[in-house]
């Protein structure tokens, strides 16, 4: 991905200078200088549930049903001058197929905060502090075996802290964010999983028979350049657009080399408690390599990193409080 690191960076300013007036949210320019300090408060559980069942159906077909479950709180204030925005959100998904056991499909919890200051109050670029915090609340699986956990609570867990300049005419609808100076850590607390080197840590050193003489790395931490586009707008009556990405390349370690991070969900609204959610989220990594079958059996080679994908289609509740 080192050539398209180049021409994301370009389309990321050009955008800057080319969105229209129209994709804001319009509000009134204060009359003065003096704007009242305000804190917002806002917090949001949801449901959803898909479910699909077969009785006599010559086609044939699994019964199955899933669930997720999220939670939602935020805390944002704004004088005119200083900006903070906090949020922290929990998902959790699981799903059952007829005799197989019950598997996760969704596992997050993530910490955001933003403190953004401008000194002149008709600007529109913020100095800007950002913190992001993420990690996975039970063991993951790469079933059917549920023997050996492919991930844990802080394992991986990521840490990404940096300043830099934001800019946003309505910042909560839609902002650009640049940081020369970003640090990411990688977090892997798990024992098996640091010596076996996942996620990027640096592995355990064994001797000839497979005894560890030096154990591996628990956090790995890297320095380089961060950047972040929010997007939130209703695009038809009752059908919303949220888009989040974020990119990211390390100075010493292939710089070039682009961590990919986008999020894209479409929120229907049938009522104040009923709506439909459809999610895409993409991700590439480089420091997560993936791992394939060797031609030793019970063995297994490294293959590099890979494109993750995942989509989300269901329809539940929410209620705002």
């Amino acid at each position: 991905m080192k050539n398209t690191f180049l021409i994301l960076v370009c389309l990321f300013f050009q955008c800057i200078n080319a969105q229209p007036d129209s994709l804001f949210i319009v509000r009134e320019e204060p009359k003065d200088d003096f704007v009242r300090p305000t804190w917002v408060q806002k917090n949001k559980a949801t449901f959803d549930l898909s479910e699909v069942a077969f009785v006599n159906w010559n086609s044939g077909g699994t019964n199955s049903i899933s669930a997720l479950l999220g939670f939602e709180t935020s805390a944002n204030y704004s004088d005119g001058y200083f900006n903070w925005r906090n949020n922290a959100s929990i998902k959790y998904g699981v799903n059952k197929q007829e005799s197989k056991r019950l598997r996760k499909t969704d596992d997050l919890f993530e910490i955001n905060s933003n403190i953004g200051y401008k000194p002149d109050g008709a600007s529109n670029w913020f100095y800007s502090a950002k913190l992001n915090f993420r990690t996975q609340l039970t063991n993951g699986y790469k079933y059917p075996n549920t023997d050996v956990p492919i991930s844990r609570l802080m394992a991986p867990g990521y840490l990404f802290f940096g300043g830099g300049m934001e800019y946003g005419k309505n910042i909560e609808a839609l902002a650009f964010y640049f940081s020369p100076i970003t640090l990411k850590a990688t977090f892997v607390l798990d024992e098996d999983l640091a010596n076996a080197g996942s996620f990027g840590v640096t592995p355990a050193v064994l001797d000839g028979e497979g005894n560890i003489i030096i154990e591996g790395e628990r956090i790995r931490k890297e320095v380089g350049i961060l950047m972040t586009n929010s997007y939130k707008v209703p695009i038809a009556e009752n059908i919303g657009l949220k888009h989040q990405v974020n990119l990211y390349t390390d100075y010493i370690n292939n710089f070039g080399n682009l961590d990919l991070d986008w999020r894209v969900d479409f929120d229907f609204k049938v009522n104040n408690y009923v709506r439909a959610t459809l999610g895409s989220h993409l991700r590439y990594d480089d420091d997560i390599k993936t791992k394939e079958p060797s031609e030793i059996e019970g063995e297994f080679d490294e293959a590099g990193a890979k494109i993750q994908w995942k989509q989300f289609l269901g329809v539940g509740f929410a209620v705002d409080f």
